[in-house]
């Protein structure tokens, strides 16, 4: 992750680049595209193979949670570092 990176600087300021919207390029929008549609379709995976449960349910949330998080990762890449 790029030292850069808004969630890596515990002052006031970094909560600025936080907590903005961040207008997707066409590329960004590619990877918004790509990364969702392979969470839903390991979702639909998990839905199919395990049985109804607390943790099927947790499972789907932390599917939703890995791609919010992979979201926010394109969203706030700064300065294209890793």
């Amino acid at each position: 992750m790029s030292k850069n990176h808004p969630s890596n600087s515990p002052i006031v300021e970094a909560l600025d680049s936080l907590f903005t919207y961040h207008p997707p390029s066409a590329e960004d929008v590619e990877k918004y595209t790509i990364l969702r549609t392979s969470a839903q379709r390991f979702a639909e995976k998990v839905l199919l193979n395990c049985p109804p449960c607390a943790d099927r349910s947790a499972a789907i949330r932390s599917i939703r949670d890995a791609l919010m998080t992979a979201n926010a990762a394109i969203a706030l890449d700064i300065d294209g570092d890793e």
